[in-house]
């Protein structure tokens, strides 16, 4: 086992170098009891790095089956990353913006496809902004949900895709263009903390029109 890896998230390393485990192996690997095991992983689910989903084998109970998620695996060094970003800059420095615009669109298509997939049974905005809440933490972005007043908030303490949006701010914009196509035209979004402005987090505050 990697012994520079936290205390805390060996779980992480155990499903990265193992794959998808049930609750036993995680709590057999880590030497603790499945109480301890669940508890952990649990802890790491809540911060969108590792999610549950459930096996039926044969006719005995359904097994737990555990797995990093994509801000799981991001938790590992990625070389790419930098590549990616400049790749990203030569980009928005050589393509005219309308070219720029027509890419980074049919990109953000299959977010699109994916929120409004995940939201069709979703019948009010209280319960789309929550199911959008949860679909943002498993991205990557530890984002949660508030209701305050009449409205809601949806909360990203962290952006996965920082240094992307520093390079091209045009990440930011579609952000927000991707909630009101996932929310519906009713949906009133306004943007009232910004994390590439300065400020600590992104915050959205949605309410109906």
């Amino acid at each position: 086992m990697n012994n520079s890896f936290p205390e805390n998230d060996r779980a992480i390393w155990i499903l990265k170098t193992k794959g998808p485990q049930a609750l036993c192996v995680v709590a057999e690997e880590l030497k603790i009891t499945m109480e301890g095991a669940r508890f952990q992983l649990l802890k790491l689910a809540n911060e969108g790095l590792v999610e549950a989903s459930t096996e039926a084998k044969g006719r005995g109970r359904p097994k737990q089956i555990w797995s990093l998620t994509e801000a799981g695996h991001a938790r590992f060094p990625d070389r790419h990353q930098d590549l990616t970003t400049r790749l990203l800059c030569t980009m928005r420095n050589t393509l005219s913006p309308e070219k720029m615009g027509e890419v980074l669109r049919a990109t953000a298509q299959g977010v699109v496809e994916k929120y409004r997939e995940a939201l069709k049974d979703s019948k009010d905005l209280e319960s789309k902004v929550r199911v959008l809440a949860d679909l943002r933490k498993r991205d990557g972005y530890m984002a949660e949900f508030q209701k305050e007043g009449d409205s809601f908030l949806l909360i990203e303490n962290h952006c996965p895709i920082h240094a992307a949006a520093k390079c091209c701010q045009w990440f930011c914009q579609s952000e927000q263009d991707i909630f009101t196509e996932v929310l519906g035209k009713k949906a009133h979004i306004t943007r009232t903390e910004h994390l590439p402005s300065g400020q600590r987090r992104c915050v959205y505050r949605i309410s109906g029109t």
